[in-house]
């Protein structure tokens, strides 16, 4: 990895300049850059200009006396100054790779704050669908991610029991099919019990659109649902226990995990909003508003952008112009008593803080991947043994652009509380919609209006769209086929192992690959493509340095445990001195050392499309490398042997890089 190297230079140089120049004349950020190309070394130190304006010499005089005054760094094999006040370093090739090749992948957890990731949050009203998809994707990436830099992370999800959608089936299975509550529980216990609610959902919704009176009984079933009384709640319960096992089942299929299950209902039931009400109205957070359109109305005022106001076409006067946000009323507790999903997000983030005083009890919900237990709150009862959940230093809540409002307004409330620490590491990881080729969506079977956009839309409320299970079926079907033709000689059952794999990596490299802030149009076959910038690319790249690893094991009788000790006293010549090819190899090498300076950028900016782009780019160059340079052809032993540890690092380093979008190197492709 390259990121303890740089932090070896910057700390040597830093000490050579406090020495030389003084702590006041060096500066706050020592920028380690990366030189255009290979004949100016492998790190670029431009401190000397900085410097120049301070100590008033010329750049190069003070980039020479740097360089002369620089003691020896560990990995480094010279140090230059060059040009008009660069200092050029060039790192030592054999000892880096000696010392990279099968070492450990990630870093230990730090003594650090811990980060929860809220993701996926799925309504338990309905199967999944591609638009769920991308958040748990991008939710389960910014996990691994910051493990793999150490950080301490809680993966949550967040389920919505009494919110109108769980109520909506309630009505769907009370009013338009006449169900009991035994005969829901049956239901709920056989086979796609999701498929069953996706499907009466819709029904439910255009029941309401052929009367609007029967309103008032889905408002109803919501009052009781909330408030635990009677059929109605018993059922929702039901219901929303049932559609989550079907929602962490269709999950697990791509990878995805959670460590804790945080049910709204508890946070109602165990009066956290009560608490955190109190506490605002204290503070004088919300106050009652006593006349207008939201009298008897509990509000919190929020600061928005005008841009968004003025989208909206609502009156901006002169004072909003000037300072370019609008202060709007914002109903947390509405005249009727009923809290808005927006008085219970506050309450629950106040909790994930630490913030709140109270706690939930806990209960074992299931068995995650990896063969812990998998938690979910509760309200009474709880079971001892769980770990100790929420007091986060940050929170990331992954939700879809439409939510950026509420999301400020959650940071509003705890930067008016006086938390401003909290209010900024309250974040809210914005991502843009999911939808369909319309090759993709006419090979689904799923026929509808574009409006003359280049994608198809879906709506889970009309029924309209992709099951997140069908996809992944039809992908894995797909992927199969190729396996095939390519592996006629492999057994069926492997075969389909491997078509699975192909299939997760080919979703979840689709759903990493652009940036979060755009709308993505799905397309079965671009994501299954074994070449360009697809999860299959990558994984082909990775099954063929293993290929070419497990030939040279047959052929020499040298694994990759046997090629690190050959390492330790085989010429390094070639690596130095070997001219392009020295070079190809070096190159290669270094792209695979960045990838945790790659991660660390990808968290920095919240974006792991980053870490996508890397991706393609290693096997890229993998690729360029193995037609440049010949491994297994090579007769000169040292250089071929070198050439093989290039290979087995950039194996090493793309499983591992496929490891953190959430996909496995198959056996064959």
């Amino acid at each position: 990895m390259i990121l303890p190297l740089q932090q070896a230079v910057r700390a040597a140089l830093r000490d050579t300049l406090t020495t030389l120049y003084g702590a006041d004349a060096v500066p706050a950020t020592l920028v380690v850059e990366t030189p255009p190309s290979r004949a100016l070394g492998d790190l670029a130190l431009p401190c000397a200009f900085e410097l120049a304006r301070v100590l008033r010499k010329a750049p190069r005089a003070i980039a020479q006396e740097i360089v002369a005054a620089l003691p020896p760094i560990p990995g480094v094999r010279s140090v230059q100054a060059v040009g008009g006040g660069y200092i050029n370093v060039h790192l030592d090739r054999a000892a880096f790779l000696r010392g990279h090749l099968g070492q450990p992948a990630a870093s230990a957890a730090q003594a650090r704050a811990k980060t929860i990731v809220e993701h996926t949050a799925i309504n338990p009203n309905k199967a999944a669908h591609i638009g769920h998809l991308r958040n748990a994707i991008l939710g389960d990436t910014v996990g691994r991610l910051l493990r793999f830099l150490g950080t301490p992370v809680e993966i949550q999800n967040y389920i919505d029991d009494t919110g109108v959608q769980v109520a909506d089936v309630v009505v769907g299975f009370e009013q338009l099919e006449g169900r009991s509550l035994d005969e829901v529980r049956t239901l709920a216990a056989g086979e796609k019990f999701d498929y069953l609610c996706w499907d009466l959902y819709a029904r439910v919704t255009e029941w309401y659109d052929a009367d609007k009176a029967r309103l008032e009984i889905r408002a109803r079933t919501l009052h009781a649902i909330e408030h635990g009384e009677g059929t109605s709640a018993a059922m929702g319960a039901v219901i929303a226990e049932a559609i989550v096992r079907c929602h962490l089942r269709t999950m697990g299929r791509l990878g995805i995990d959670y460590d804790l299950l945080s049910w709204e209902g508890d946070i109602l039931r165990l009066q956290f909003w009560a608490t955190a009400f109190e506490i605002l109205k204290k503070n004088g957070t919300v106050y009652l508003q006593s006349e207008g359109k939201l009298k008897g109305c509990w509000v919190m005022e929020i600061d928005e952008d005008v841009d968004g106001a003025i989208a909206r076409g609502e009156p901006i006067d002169e004072e909003a112009a000037e300072s370019g946000f609008v202060s709007r009323e914002k109903v947390i507790v509405r005249s009727n008593g009923t809290v808005t999903y927006v008085g219970k997000d506050i309450a629950n983030q106040f909790w994930k803080f630490g913030l709140l005083g109270k706690d939930f009890a806990y209960r074992r919900f299931g068995t995650r991947l990896d063969g812990l237990t998998l938690w979910a709150t509760t309200t009474e009862g709880g079971e001892a043994g769980h770990p100790t959940f929420g007091q986060a230093g940050t929170v990331i809540n992954v939700i879809d652009t439409r939510q950026s409002y509420l999301q400020k307004l959650l940071q509003q409330a705890l930067a008016i509380m006086g938390h401003w620490t909290q209010a900024e590491r309250s974040i809210h990881f914005s991502y843009e919609m999911v939808a369909l080729s319309h090759k993709t969506a006419r090979e689904l079977g799923y026929e509808a209006d574009s409006d003359g956009k280049p994608f198809v839309e879906v709506s889970g409320r009309k029924g309209l769209g992709v099951k997140a299970d069908d996809l992944l079926d039809r992908l894995i079907d797909k992927a199969f086929e190729e396996v095939r033709k390519r592996n006629a000689d492999q057994p069926e059952a492997e075969a389909r192992q491997t078509a699975e794999a192909i299939a997760i990596a080919a979703v979840r490299y689709f759903m990493v690959k652009f940036s979060r802030t755009k709308i993505i149009a799905f397309d079965i076959d671009e994501a299954l493509s074994f070449e360009g910038e697809s999860g299959p690319y990558l994984q082909y790249a990775a099954v063929r340095s293993g290929n070419i690893l497990a030939k040279l094991r047959d052929r020499e009788q040298v694994d990759e445990a046997a090629l690190v000790a050959r390492l330790t006293g085989l010429p390094d010549a070639h690596l130095v001195e070997g001219g392009e090819e020295a070079d190809a190899l070096w190159d290669l090498v270094l792209a695979c050392a960045r990838l945790d300076e790659t991660v660390d950028a990808a968290v920095r900016t919240l974006e792991p499309s980053v870490v996508a782009k890397y991706a393609f780019g290693l096997a890229q160059a993998f690729s360029g490398f193995y037609h440049k340079c010949p491994i297994l052809s090579e007769e000169r032993e040292d250089v071929r042997l070198w050439r093989a540890a290039a290979v087995s690092y950039f194996r090493q380093q793309m499983t591992r890089t496929l490891d953190l979008m959430g996909a496995v190197v198959p056996g064959r492709m």
